[in-house]
Formats: C-alpha cells, structure tokens, sequence
C-alpha cells in the first residue's frame, strides 16, 4: 500500500518503568518493533526526540512541524505517522494540520499504556495509524486512537486514563477502523494552510487564564507583565468573564497582545450572548472567539498568528484565518 515514514517523538507508547513511574526512553525502531505491519506497508523511521509529551516545548513542535515537510518534500513517501504523547497530542497535532498543504495524511497516535505490558494499546493503535495513513488522502492531519479517526481540528483528549481517549465533543466522528478497513465518515472543512514559519530563537510567549467564580484580572495581568505576546482566556459558558477582565482584555489588546476567547464548557461554541462582562463585551474589547477550540488548540492558533507576522492587525487576520473552518461535510458511505 506504501511507504510510511515513522515520526517518533517520545511519549507513553515509548515509554518503561524508571523506578518510581513511567517515562519515554525507546526508540521509533523499538516502537515499531512492538506492531504488525499492515500488508503491503514499508515503514522508515525518524528519531526526532524521546520525551515525555507534557515536557515538549514550542521548540520541539516546531522541530517536528519542519520535519514533517522535509520528509514530504521526498515523493516517495506516501504517508507520515508521528507516535506522540497523548497529554499534548492534540497541540502538536493541530499546528502540523494548520500548515499542512499535501493530500498525503499525516496521522498521529500514542497510547494510554506503556510499550511491553501485556493489555497495552500501542501495537494496535500504531498498526492502525499506519492503515490510516497509507489509506486516506485530502483529509488534513488525523488522530488515529483506539479504533477510530479523528480530524486534528477540534479533537482533545476526553480521558485521563481510558483507552479510548480522544474525542471532538462538538463534531461527528471523522471515521473508523476495524477488519483492516477504514470507513471514512465525513470530510473535514479546512482553511487555506498558513506558511511554514522561521525557526525563531526565541518563540513568543503565549498563555492560557481560565476565568472562575470570584476570578479577577490578576492572573491576565501578569501574563502580560511576563511578556505574552498572545493569551487564551477560557471563559464560563459561551465564553464569559467581568467587567473588569474586559477591561484588561482591552488594555492588552491596545499594548499589541494577541488575545483569543474559548470557555472551558466540553463542547459547543463560543458566542456573543451576555454582555455585563461576557463574550459580547470581550469580542467588542478585542479578544477573538475560537469557536469550537478549546485551550490548546486555541493557544497554537495564536501562536501560529504570532509566527505568521510582526504586524498586529495581519496577526488578528491570521488568527481569524485559522479559526475560518467551522464546519464539515458529510460523506455518504
């Protein structure tokens, strides 16, 4: 079916007992060692770095971003797995899809538990992901977990521990797998893939502030006074906060800083309801609705607004662009 590169970055399905807990230390070719090969599939491997995936850094997902298109550059290849850490998958996995151009699939997976235990997921996932990447073509970057496919876009990690971990809770299912088939569901909408980035010497800061009952502006506050150049602000509900987080939300935005509106409700979309402090006050001081994003992906959109220009207004436009793809089509199969 084709030629498979392998992107190994670490994570639980790399990872061994250490003594006290688990940590990633194997590498791709111990990793693919542990899987059947779906038939007709070659695969090569790309050490690129062995890290427990809360560890990764801006750094690390860029690296892996620019490595993804040096190994589309070859026309050879026919797909792209990357092995991942499930607690950032979701980041790392949206960044790639957000500058991803090529019909060829680039498909991320992990596990939940760790390489050489007798109930371990990796082998199947890793099969499944290769399957999926040799089989699927125009759908952008996927998640292959535990028997489904997921579009990057909008899929989070829904579980701490279970095996079927990810999910969009605001969409369909992409697709599935099973009897070494693949049922593709519907067809992600995607907006037009941003530019490669420059490799910065130092990326710029962005940070996340979720809003609560008796929440006020101290912790916006100090992000800015840290130095982000871009803030999430995860709202109540439909993406809600005070007055007086309006407030500093457009002070910020006055100072140059990038700042974007989620909430941290499961599912739905952020929207202009309430005033008195709330989405409609935040979207009119200057904050940008994600959506259906939630934190992490909406934290990658800014950063990659950020990466896309030094200017403010092409940065909000950039932003705007990668948030342009709210919806699917489906796919009768």
């Amino acid at each position: 079916m084709g030629r498979i590169v392998v992107i190994s970055t670490g994570g639980t399905i790399a990872s061994r007992w250490q003594g006290s807990g688990f940590a990633a230390d194997a590498d791709g070719n111990e990793v693919i060692a542990t899987a059947p090969m779906p038939e007709g599939v070659t695969v090569d491997v790309v050490d690129l770095f062995s890290v427990n995936s809360p560890r990764l850094t801006t750094a690390h997902q860029l690296t892996l971003l620019r490595t993804v298109h040096e190994v589309l550059a070859d026309p050879g290849v026919d797909g792209i797995v990357v092995t991942h850490g499930t607690d950032t998958l979701e980041e790392s996995a949206f960044l790639v899809d957000l500058h991803h151009h090529d019909a060829r699939s680039v498909v991320f997976t992990g596990s939940q538990r760790p390489m050489g235990t007798a109930d371990g997921d990796g082998p199947e996932n890793l099969y499944d992901a290769l399957l999926t990447a040799a089989n699927t073509r125009g759908l952008g970057v996927l998640i292959s977990f535990a028997g489904r496919v997921h579009a990057a876009r909008g899929t989070v990690k829904t579980q701490a521990v279970a095996l079927d971990a990810f999910a969009d809770p605001s969409k369909e299912l992409l697709g599935k797998i099973g009897f070494g088939k693949i049922t593709v569901l519907r067809t992600p909408q995607r907006p037009q893939a941003l530019p490669l980035p420059a490799m910065p010497e130092l990326p710029p800061r962005v940070d996340v502030v979720v809003h609560h009952a008796d929440g006020d502006p101290v912790l916006f506050n100090a992000a800015i006074a840290a130095g982000a150049r871009g803030v999430v602000l995860v709202g109540t509900g439909a993406g809600n906060a005070t007055p007086e987080i309006v407030d500093a939300v457009r002070a910020a935005v006055e100072r140059g800083v990038l700042v974007a509106l989620t909430t941290r409700v499961m599912a739905g979309p952020v929207t202009e309801i309430y005033t008195h402090g709330g989405a409609v006050d935040l979207v009119a001081a200057g904050a940008v609705p994600t959506g259906t994003l939630r934190a992490g992906q909406a934290r990658i959109a800014v950063l990659s607004a950020l990466l896309g220009s030094d200017d403010q207004a092409e940065q909000t436009a950039l932003l705007r662009q990668t948030l342009s793809a709210p919806g699917s089509v489906l796919v009768e199969v």
